[in-house]
């Protein structure tokens, strides 16, 4: 997708929504840290919910101290690992983030903002035509109804 951002990332799916770290998942957790800081990158968990309809992906990042340019940016964006009681990080799949918003902000540029902003401001404009028109039209219903009905109609009336 991108040429300046790479990310290890671990892949859990499950059938629960909470995935607690321990044993062997939470030495995968510790080696994720360990990578990311020694190399910069921003090391990731990306969880299927089985059986969910939709967006069944969720992402989290795993907290380093070391991010630099625009993975320092994107991480600011991306929730991390929630925590215990005890402290321990574990998996929430209510808390992350979906994964067609991590993609939205992965493939983000200007010039696509540029367009978003001119998207946005051509919907307002119509949105804004239309609503004159509609004014305009229930202003000319409201003076048909106020006028006198013609003679031919006047004699049905009793």
């Amino acid at each position: 997708m991108r040429g300046d951002i790479s990310f290890p990332i671990e892949v859990k799916a499950t059938k629960e929504k909470k995935v607690y770290l321990s044993g062997r998942t939470m030495e995968q957790y510790l080696d994720l840290q360990k990578e990311g800081e020694r190399c910069g990158l921003m090391p990731l968990y990306a969880m299927r919910l089985k059986g969910v309809r939709g967006d069944s992906w969720r992402v989290f990042k795993v907290e380093t101290t070391n991010l630099t340019g625009s993975v320092s940016v994107l991480s600011r964006r991306l929730p991390s690992l929630p925590l215990t009681r005890n402290g321990t990080p574990h998996l929430d799949w209510d808390e992350g983030l979906p994964l067609h918003k991590f993609l939205s902000l992965l493939c983000r540029d200007s010039d696509s903002y540029t367009q978003t902003a001119e998207t946005l401001r051509s919907k307002a404009n119509a949105w804004s035509e239309k609503a004159e028109t509609l004014k305009m039209e229930e202003a000319q219903k409201a003076i048909l109804k106020q006028q006198e009905p013609e003679e031919w109609v006047k004699k049905f009336r009793l």
